[in-house]
C-alpha cells in the first residue's frame, strides 16, 4: 500500500521549506600539478569537520567517481557567507578545487538515512 500525498498536505509541506546553499566541488585541471596536494585536501577535510561541528555545513558528500566533481554540500548559511567560507578553504586557495554555488530550499530536519 502506497502513502497517499494530498495536494492540502503538499501546500502546507512547502511552507515549511528553509533556504540553504549547496556546493558543488570540483577538481581544477591543475590539482595534479600542485606540491603537497595530498596534505592540503587534508587540511580541507579538517575545515569541512569544523564547518559541520559549527552548524554550518550541514551535508558533506565527497564524490569519487572519476567525473571531475569531487563534492557536494549543503550549507546552513546565506550564499555570500558559502562564498566566503569557500574562498577560504584550502583546496580552493591551492588551486585543488573550484566551486558552483547554488541558493536551494529543503525541509528543516532532513536528514540522510542511517
Amino acid at each position: 500500500m502506497s502513502t497517499v500525498i494530498t495536494d492540502e498536505y503538499m501546500k502546507e509541506m512547502l511552507t515549511t521549506t528553509k533556504g540553504y546553499t549547496v556546493v558543488i566541488l570540483k577538481s581544477a585541471p591543475n590539482r595534479s600539478q600542485v606540491e603537497g596536494a595530498d596534505r592540503i585536501v587534508w587540511e580541507h577535510g579538517r575545515n569541512n569537520f569544523r564547518l559541520r561541528a559549527e552548524g554550518i555545513l550541514s551535508i558533506v558528500c565527497p564524490i569519487m567517481d572519476g567525473s571531475g566533481i569531487s563534492g557536494i554540500s549543503i550549507f546552513n548559511a546565506p550564499e555570500e557567507e558559502v562564498k566566503t567560507i569557500m574562498d577560504a578553504d584550502p583546496g580552493v586557495q591551492a588551486g585543488i578545487f573550484t566551486y558552483e554555488i547554488h541558493p536551494c530550499r529543503s525541509f528543516p530536519g532532513d536528514r540522510l538515512p542511517e
